[in-house]
């Protein structure tokens, strides 16, 4: 079937967008993954979001791309967010920052669960510094998002004009990134003549499951949308999900209802909290580095790929299933995980 993409494209056209991406990104197929026995001759393919060039790219770009429109068309010229040490999102608002002449402003939260030098001074805490972001590492148990209300009072009494991204861009104009994806995603499979069952993305603040669940709802398109949580129990990250896929059809198409059996999560590769490494998590990481040449981060796509290969595993797709897994980056994470893998 050729999916209507036009009222998806007309929505989306309604709000201000920085072009961040150089096109498309490529879907791939496994091939190597997917001929092997144990996946029971399910097709396994890959969205190649990790081959965004800016700031060594990731999934947050598509994002940024709405949330620094809106910056921009408000006038701002500084960017503030926050997020853990080492936060994606962090990274690359600035490297948008770096790119488009603003200051940056990164407030950055200790993990819970690593305090090791490579977690805290490589990976990406260390490009922070490269794009030229100002840094404030708090102690913890300090609230990030007060913090971030302080400083934005401090920067308008200098009289600047600061824009404050969400946690992990991950509001629903941020979303309306992964609406865009969920239009592209919908052309790329009728370019190649197939239809995807289900695409399978990690659930952390939300706003990748929740913009390609209402890209995919307007377009009416049948493909599922399946979260691997990574940050919240599976139970809040449904609910997350939930709320911020009606927010986001809100922006796109206020008549559009959401059906709630839509919203799919799976908590069950979390592990013992966000960022901590599972079994699972590092086998997966190996698994597709060692046969396909391809690298996912340990905190959000490892976790969500281990999900992936263990439902494959135990049959839960029929053989011929055409299945997509979207790789959103973090590649520097994997620096930061160095003691995990020895």
């Amino acid at each position: 079937m050729t999916h209507d993409l036009n009222p998806l494209d007309t929505a989306l056209a309604a709000y201000p967008r920085a072009a961040l991406l150089e096109g498309p990104t490529p879907i791939q197929k496994l091939s190597r993954l997917s001929s092997l026995p144990e996946f029971n001759g399910c097709n396994l393919y890959v969205k190649r979001d990790d081959l965004t060039g800016l700031g060594g790219g990731g999934n947050k770009l598509r994002k940024l791309e709405f949330l620094l429109g809106e910056a921009l068309a408000e006038g701002a010229d500084t960017l503030v967010t926050w997020g853990g040490f080492q936060s994606n999102h962090a990274r690359l608002t600035a490297a948008v920052a770096a790119r488009h002449g603003l200051a940056c402003e990164l407030i950055l939260t200790p993990s819970a669960v690593r305090s090791d030098q490579d977690f805290c001074h490589n990976g990406n805490v260390l490009l922070d510094g490269l794009f030229g972001a100002n840094i404030h590492r708090l102690a913890r148990g300090v609230a990030p998002d007060v913090h971030a209300g302080q400083l934005v009072e401090t920067l308008k009494g200098q009289g600047k004009k600061p824009f404050v991204m969400p946690l992990g861009g991950s509001s629903p104009r941020g979303s309306l990134g992964y609406a865009a994806c969920a239009a592209e995603i919908l052309r790329q499979a009728d370019a190649l003549g197939i239809h995807f069952d289900q695409i399978v993305v990690p659930n952390g603040s939300a706003g990748t499951h929740s913009g390609l669940l209402a890209g995919v709802t307007l377009a009416r398109a049948s493909t599922q949308i399946l979260g691997y949580s990574v940050l919240a129990t599976e139970e809040q990250a449904l609910a997350t999900t939930l709320e911020k896929t009606r927010q986001t059809l809100q922006l796109l198409a206020p008549s559009v209802a959401l059906v709630e059996h839509t919203v799919s999560v799976d908590g069950s590769q979390r592990g013992d909290a966000y960022g901590a490494p599972t079994d699972a998590m590092l086998e997966a990481v190996r698994l597709l580095a060692s046969h396909e040449g391809l690298l996912i981060d340990p905190v959000y796509g490892g976790k969500a790929f281990a999900g992936l290969l263990a439902a494959v595993r135990r049959g839960d797709y029929p053989a011929g299933s055409h299945l997509l897994f979207v790789m959103t980056g973090g590649l520097p994470g994997l620096f930061a995980y160095r003691s995990a893998f020895d």
